[in-house]
């Protein structure tokens, strides 16, 4: 019988995505393990891993497709021996054997997700590697009677020897009875969130031709959604605090002239964002208890700083994650937030480099911007947003003095980070920028 290949989840909240390119056209070879097509997400493109073995006999859905919602049919692989030609797809996909993974609650780290995703199948035969097809065939296994402990059930080398082990097809365990607890109460329904005027009600409000319509694209919708969900859902508190950057910035130019050249070039460039990750870091690890996620039963205490930061990319932002940051150099920062900067901009970023993290930075100093607040970003509790550094006017010692001068906003989840906890994480992160040199040590 034909296997079905179904659109993956890329990711725990992904619903859908686009096909963007087949690698593999109708009648080829398909082996284990091989690249067959590219999926785009709201946020990255993605290689798709086979896990079935034959010839691709049908494209279902072709490239360029959007919007494919996972689990849904999107080619056919005859099996070994079978007519090519003659598989084809039923008009409605079965429910997969392999389970696609659940989204995960909103406050919860998602786990870190493969360079390349295998494809779930589905179809009439057992969800099963190649290897233990052949040995099941060898020992004359019914493959429907052998419980699986691979991925998502699937059946692998261990479970034949298990099953040949036992004289038999080790059976699958029968189902509870539907008596053995009560049912529980259904959870009351939660509100919808406000989205505010309808579409049509905008567009009475301007003349037809005043305006060009541009429909929104996956990445566009994803950061609405999330953006909405957290200023209605999350209790923001925010703190500002002015740091002065005279000592930094010489300490800065010192580092750069010192660094070894690599290949002609220098082994390193530091900017003034790669020292505010570092020192939002080291203020977590000083102030650990704003090192947090809320969640409705209790509270995540992380025990490393991983501190997002903000990319700008067409059409919308992207935070990739610094992991650990407060244990790397300032050299290791700023080469890592280079790298994955330019494959953020080319969406080549992997789910793992951009999903989770403690905390956040935000800067828009580079415009010209003093100072804003950022929102939220659940699991986060805290995120700063970093103004641009100014030279103005400040007292010392009871004299008129200048002195360049960052305003940044420290914006928590007032459930996790009240607002004395918040100002303490900030004199901490003030102490680090105004005494750079202990970011060293």
């Amino acid at each position: 019988m034909p296997t079905n290949i179904l659109m993956p989840a890329l990711s725990p909240t992904m619903e859908k995505g686009n096909l963007a390119k087949w690698l593999k056209k109708e009648g080829d070879t398909i082996k284990s393990g091989d690249i067959i097509a590219e999926i785009e997400t709201d946020k990255a493109t993605m290689e798709v891993e086979a896990v079935d073995e034959g010839i691709l006999a049908r494209i279902v859905v072709p490239e360029g497709t959007a919007d494919v919602a996972v689990n849904e049919i999107i080619g056919v692989i005859a099996a070994e021996g079978e007519d090519a030609k003659a598989a084809a797809a039923p008009a409605k996909a079965e429910a997969p054997r392999a389970e696609a993974p659940k989204a995960a609650p909103a406050a919860a780290a998602p786990a870190a997700a493969p360079a390349a995703a295998p494809v779930a199948s589905s179809g009439e035969r057992p969800f099963a590697s190649p290897l233990a097809r052949r040995l099941a065939k060898e020992a004359g296994l019914d493959l429907s009677k052998v419980q699986g402990s691979g991925p998502h059930g699937r059946i692998v080398e261990k479970d034949i020897e298990v099953a040949k082990a036992g004289g038999g097809a080790k059976a699958a365990p029968a189902a509870a009875p539907a008596t053995a607890a009560p049912a529980a109460a259904p959870k009351p329904a939660a509100a919808p969130l406000a989205t505010g005027p309808s579409d049509e009600q905008v567009k009475k409000l301007f003349a037809a031709d005043s305006y060009e319509e541009v429909p929104h694209d996956g990445m566009r919708k994803t950061i609405a959604r999330r953006l909405l969900e957290a200023k209605q859902t999350v209790p923001h508190f925010y703190v500002t605090v002015d740091c002065e950057l005279d000592a930094l910035l010489k300490l800065r130019g010192e580092l750069n002239a010192a660094a070894p050249e690599k290949d002609g070039k220098p082994a390193y460039k530091l900017s003034v964002n790669d020292m505010v990750i570092k020192a939002l870091a080291l203020a977590l690890k000083a102030v650990p208890d704003a090192n947090v996620s809320w969640t409705e039963n209790a509270m995540l205490k992380h025990k490393h700083a991983d501190v997002g930061v903000a990319v700008s990319i067409p059409g919308g932002l992207i935070t990739p994650i610094i992991r650990d940051a407060c244990h790397k150099s300032l050299s290791q920062i700023s080469n890592e937030m280079k790298d994955m900067a330019a494959r953020a901009k080319a969406r080549k970023l992997k789910p793992e480099e951009y999903q989770g993290g403690t905390t956040a930075v935000s800067n828009l100093g580079m415009f010209g911007v003093k100072d804003f607040a950022a929102i939220v970003n659940p699991p986060h509790a805290t995120i700063l947003a970093v103004g641009a550094g100014e030279q103005r006017a400040v007292v010392k010692g009871g004299q008129l003095a200048v002195a360049t001068v960052m305003s940044v906003t420290l914006s928590t989840d007032h459930r996790a980070v009240d607002g004395a906890l918040g100002a303490e994480l900030l004199a901490a992160f003030k102490g680090y920028i105004e005494k750079p040199m202990a970011m060293l040590v």
